[in-house]
């Protein structure tokens, strides 16, 4: 049997150990990694759309992740000097672009290259001009701590995170834990990306039988379609080799033949200044080639190419008609030798076929995608 003093120093013992197991389920810093049961994100994907979707196994959408991911894409404190976040660069109002030739980063220093617009990202194998990043996990990491983009390390990052009172309990939220870690900041970018789905404009509406296109925009359609033999009465523009609008994506993406068919090298120039696809590969055959980006809402996304050479859709028409650089490295096949007139030696439409060409590009804005609240800043009233 116990003594009287070893069972009160039992009793005693126990007092400590349940005041310890108290004081730990109520402290939220040593109770973080209690379960936490997550929301599924309803992704509504447009019919026409391709429906095979590659969504990791490893970042599941949430309503908490994208929530939380959306708070992190207008974050400024993801930059050295907190002036400048993912939305700065794409801006909804512009389909997630910015207006510039080349995009500015905190410095004020100039990208080589223009941002490009993030709709519809979710369906994209490869990501940036050249193609280096194959997931939009590893992607967001690039800008954050680019030097001529926000120019902070991402563990830079985090800390200020988690020194504010908001961001721990959205991350607990969202993942389990309140400790913040550049691999969770990462994943919740990605997961509001993967959100910002382009699939409502007036071409979409024509196709699902709600409104009706011009005699002008129909043309332009079918010159979009079309490939140009001077032996036919029927002109093409050729622009679906590059623009693909059998899958809705107005992309080369091609999941039957892989991210290989997305670059492409479209004559901008004889003597290459960028290497483009070369950078990430080292094979010649990639010289000068770079990823087709999405014309949906390509009236709100200019200055065009790479390098935001073409300030209007009228100079990039006039581009693909009469100014491709024929000995230019690598030039896509579809632009050596594509031609309306006999013995011509560029596209050759005429003024009016640029003209409904143009009228067609117009009809895939998608005013509602660029006013969507689930995609707006949620700092700004």
């Amino acid at each position: 049997m116990l003594t009287s003093t070893r069972l009160r120093l039992c009793f005693f013992v126990s007092a400590v150990v349940l005041a310890i197991v108290t004081a730990c389920t109520s402290d939220p810093d040593l109770a973080e990694e209690e379960p936490v049961v997550t929301t599924p994100y309803q992704l509504v994907l447009p019919a026409g759309f391709p429906q095979d979707v590659k969504i990791p196994a490893s970042n599941p959408l949430t309503e908490e992740g994208v929530a939380l991911g959306r708070m992190l894409f207008y974050e400024p404190k993801l930059s050295r000097n907190n002036t400048m976040s993912c939305g700065s660069c794409h801006q909804q109002s512009k389909a997630f672009t910015d207006g510039k030739a080349l995009a500015l980063g905190v410095d004020g220093m100039p990208n080589t290259r223009g941002a490009m617009s993030l709709a519809n990202i979710l369906w994209e194998p490869t990501l940036n001009w050249e193609g280096a990043a194959v997931g939009l996990e590893t992607q967001a990491r690039q800008p954050i701590e680019n030097p001529v983009e926000m120019h902070q390390r991402l563990g830079e990052g985090v800390s200020k995170l988690q020194q504010t009172e908001s961001y721990p309990p959205l991350f607990h939220k969202a993942f389990g834990s309140r400790t913040i870690t550049e691999e969770n900041v990462l994943k919740a970018l990605a997961q509001f990306e993967r959100t910002l789905i382009s699939a409502n404009s007036r071409y979409d509406k024509y196709l699902r039988g709600e409104t009706q296109l011009s005699s002008q925009e129909i043309a332009g359609k079918v010159l979009f379609s079309s490939h140009p033999d001077p032996t036919i009465p029927v002109a093409g523009a050729d622009c679906m080799h590059c623009h693909n609008e059998g899958n809705r994506l107005f992309t080369s993406t091609d999941y039957t033949r892989g991210a290989a068919s997305s670059f492409f090298n479209n004559g901008l120039d004889a003597t290459l200044t960028d290497q483009g696809r070369f950078t990430v590969t080292g094979l010649e055959s990639d010289r000068g080639k770079f990823r087709a980006p999405t014309l949906r809402n390509i009236a709100l996304t200019a200055p065009y190419m790479h390098d935001g050479r073409f300030q209007t859709l009228e100079q990039v028409l006039d581009h693909y008609s009469d100014h491709v650089a024929k000995n230019s490295p690598n030039l896509d096949v579809n632009l050596q030798t594509a031609t309306n007139k006999r013995n011509a030696t560029q596209l050759s439409l005429s003024a009016g076929q640029k003209k409904q060409v143009i009228a067609f590009l117009l009809t895939l804005t998608d005013s509602s995608f660029i006013q969507d609240k689930r995609f707006s800043d949620p700092f700004k009233p």
